[in-house]
């Protein structure tokens, strides 16, 4: 069912993503001109690594495009010994496996009898600007909402889930490079994207960064350069190397954050974060950070990518998630499609009913 209140105004906001899961959704790999240097196997190896991480402590939705995808998935699970009972398939067609971006975001309330409700807030989406085919995808975020049959909000705005970052107490992160794009929104300006984000996720505080970075087609998303790891410690990417071309642009990100206050006020605990340095793929640099983790209920899919800073990153998710298990997750292949486990999952909040 489709509304046209606001979630705001209904009591719905955004949880923060350590907050418990029912599920994790995710999109099969099956368009193999996305990975640049991998094949779709070398892919498709990596999502079962994830996988079977993920289903120690929630369940996985998969989008498959059809019945012999399915079938073909079904015997990779079987193979790696994943329980097939923790999976759950939904043919929805997709172009791409980014459904952080193209899926819904999901949104929670407490309900009078002193549960929790579950709402989508599914957005506009362009391809991150019209940069690819995006006709499948466009469609994919209303299909998936619809087989859950909960409350929809549909924003008449482009808005992509790698976009913002979100404490769960009120205050959200994004880019101005991103947000305020006028191949996105042709109307976009500071003061009026702040409303409706305040409006859909339930927030009360923005703080804008600048995002563009070199090899970064998603024109500066969020969860490249900074993200939460609880609601006052924020994870921000720092670069020590004057000759790398993103120097600047993640000095002033990370003096921006250290200046900047939460929806109380209060200056936020930051902990810097290094960067993998320059990874290329042909003359091609590309978008590789180790920021683009994902927060399971039990795990934490931490991208590495052979560099001799993975040892540091992985030391510091093992210090801010003690309750979880940080497992590495190979972002050399996955950042060949220009991302990474941040982008390739969509986390759905429990919903409790009493």
């Amino acid at each position: 069912m489709t509304e046209h209140s606001s979630p705001q105004s209904c009591g719905f906001s955004m949880p923060a993503e350590w907050e418990l899961h029912e599920a994790t959704w995710m999109t099969w790999p099956h368009n193999a001109e996305t990975w640049i240097g991998n094949s779709l196997g070398e892919v498709e190896d990596v999502y079962l690594e994830m996988i079977k991480a993920l289903v120690t402590g929630e369940a996985v939705n998969l989008l498959v495009n059809d019945d012999s995808t399915q079938e073909k998935v079904i015997q990779r699970l079987k193979a790696e010994q994943i329980d097939l009972e923790k999976i759950s398939f939904f043919q929805i067609p997709t172009n791409d496996s980014w459904i952080r971006d193209y899926g819904p975001t999901f949104l929670s309330r407490e309900t009078e009898t002193g549960g929790t409700e579950t709402s989508a807030a599914v957005w506009q989406f362009n391809a991150w600007g019209n940069k690819y085919d995006s006709s499948l995808d466009a469609k994919a975020g209303h299909a998936l909402a619809d087989n859950l049959k909960v409350r929809t909000f549909e924003p008449d705005f482009v808005l992509e889930g790698g976009s913002i970052e979100i404490n769960g107490r009120g205050t959200l992160i994004t880019t101005r490079q991103c947000l305020l794009d006028t191949k996105r929104n042709q109307d976009a300006d500071q003061s009026t994207m702040e409303q409706r984000l305040k409006d859909f996720l339930g927030v009360t505080h923005v703080i804008w960064c600048d995002g563009q970075m070199e090899g970064d087609d998603t024109d500066g998303h969020i969860d490249n350069l900074a993200r939460f790891t609880d609601s006052h410690t924020m994870l921000v990417l720092d670069e020590n190397d004057p000759y790398d071309p993103n120097f600047s642009c993640i000095k002033n990100n990370l003096e921006t954050l250290k200046q900047a206050t939460d929806q109380d006020g209060k200056k936020f605990n930051i902990v810097t974060l290094p960067t993998p340095g320059i990874i290329l793929e042909g003359d091609a640099r590309l978008p590789a950070s180790y920021a683009n983790f994902y927060i399971g209920n039990n795990v934490i899919l931490l991208p590495v990518f052979g560099h001799s800073n993975d040892k540091e990153a992985t030391s510091i998710l093992n210090r801010l998630f003690i309750d979880r298990e940080v497992v590495p997750i190979n972002g050399r292949v996955l950042v060949s499609g220009l991302g990474g486990p941040h982008c390739l999952t969509q986390q759905q909040p429990i919903q409790f009913d009493f």
